[in-house]
């Protein structure tokens, strides 16, 4: 199962939900979609520009796990 961290990251960098949309120009409505891990799919644009605005790497922001469970 992949999982999306990007909670942990906003946390981490002192961000919040609000703060990452109006940097990369997406709705909160879709945010919260990936947040919560309903989204199917992403856009490569859009990854960048999470990737970019918490200066991180797509590996930092999705996690699989073989078992279902999520550590």
């Amino acid at each position: 199962m992949i999982y999306i961290t990007l909670s942990n990251l906003l946390e981490k960098k002192g961000m919040t939900s609000k703060e990452l949309c109006q940097i990369i120009g997406i709705t909160e409505a879709n945010l919260s979609i990936l947040r919560s891990g309903k989204a199917k799919a992403i856009r490569f644009s859009t990854l960048d520009a999470i990737c970019k605005a918490l200066d991180c790497k797509p590996v930092d922001l999705i996690k699989y796990s073989d078992t279902g469970e999520f550590k």
